[in-house]
């Protein structure tokens, strides 16, 4: 014989006293019918709201691009619905993942293919990253590159939303926390230039992918990586000028919370990998057992193209990008 729990008043009590105000949950899964003649209502409203939002959101667009005319942000293509993000679908269905022999550590493009298992770029040769590995979702140009320069520098905040699917796919593909939870890191800005910003991009990017991905499995720490120390623009440092530009600029505030941990450190571009690499470094140092990297572009120096003959065509990332990533 099942009994009955009652919640009453801030109080619990066992038995069927009465009462003006009852709700009560019964251990022999009587009231299961009604649940699911409940839950089953929901889905029907759901469902007629749904299709009634369907036609008055094609007229919401129909009105806006009528009254509201506006351009696409990339291309200049007038837009045809209502956006929060002004780029046209043309636009955003050009952003692919990247298709390149890449390398296994840093995800460098490399200009040969081979049988080995385990590809590795001449600078992960010489000299191993901190990470155990990168990832990214496309290369730092056409409208990618766009839609990162809209959202840092323009602040059209809901292209974080965009960017975030982006790298949840890439991760996602890469199969990271299948095994055990992975701490997710922001980079962080300096005081000043999140000040100066409004906001800091990489966080907005990381919270939006963790949205698209299965969250038990993923714990977003914003605040466990730390930047102490401003650094100057990376542009045209020597790989020894970089190094010492970033050391020291990050600090880990709860090594104990990090300690033993897998990490993921997120960031909006890979450009030299220096500034991933230092937040690598110290996160080691602060106990981390595994550190990998993400971001949503990654800047390529060497890019096979393939020309109409279909003969590969080895071109050089143009340097401006690395500058425009850079900020």
């Amino acid at each position: 014989m099942g009994q009955s729990c009652i919640f009453e008043a801030g109080r619990i009590r066992l038995g069927g006293s009465t009462g003006t105000w009852r709700v009560v949950f019964s251990s022999t899964g009587d009231l299961s019918p009604a649940r699911g003649a409940v839950r089953h209502g929901e889905q029907r409203s759901r469902m007629w709201i749904e299709a009634a939002r369907r036609p008055l959101r094609t007229a919401l667009d129909s009105f806006a691009a009528l009254l509201l005319p506006s351009d696409c942000r990339i291309c200049n293509e007038p837009l045809i619905r209502f956006s929060r993000v002004p780029v046209c679908d043309g636009c955003l269905n050009s952003l692919a993942l990247a298709d390149v022999n890449a390398c296994a550590v840093c995800g460098e493009a490399l200009d040969f293919a081979s049988t080995e298992a385990r590809l590795l770029c001449a600078v992960c040769r010489r000299v191993p990253p901190r990470f155990d590995f990168a990832i990214s979702f496309g290369s730092y140009d056409g409208a990618l590159r766009s839609l990162v320069h809209l959202f840092k520098y323009e602040q059209l905040r809901p292209v974080a939303n965009v960017l975030g699917a982006k790298l949840a796919q890439a991760i996602s593909l890469r199969g990271i926390a299948e095994k055990q939870s992975v701490l997710t890191i922001p980079v962080p800005l300096h005081r000043a230039k999140r000040r100066q910003r409004g906001f800091n991009q990489t966080e907005l990017i990381a919270r939006s992918a963790l949205r698209h991905l299965e969250r038990s499995r993923f714990e977003l720490h914003n605040g466990l990586l730390r930047r102490v120390r401003a650094t100057v623009a990376q542009t045209g440092l020597t790989r020894h000028q970089r190094r010492e530009n970033v050391r020291g600029a990050f600090v880990v505030s709860a090594p104990e919370r990090v300690r033993d941990r897998s990490v993921m450190v997120v960031d909006d571009v890979y450009t030299t990998g220096t500034t991933l690499d230092e937040c690598a470094r110290v996160l080691r140092a602060a106990g981390a057992e595994h550190v990998v990297v993400a971001t949503v572009a990654r800047v390529y120096r060497s890019v096979v193209k393939m020309v109409p003959g279909g003969m590969p065509n080895r071109e050089e990332s143009p340097a401006a990008f690395i500058q425009a990533a850079a900020g």
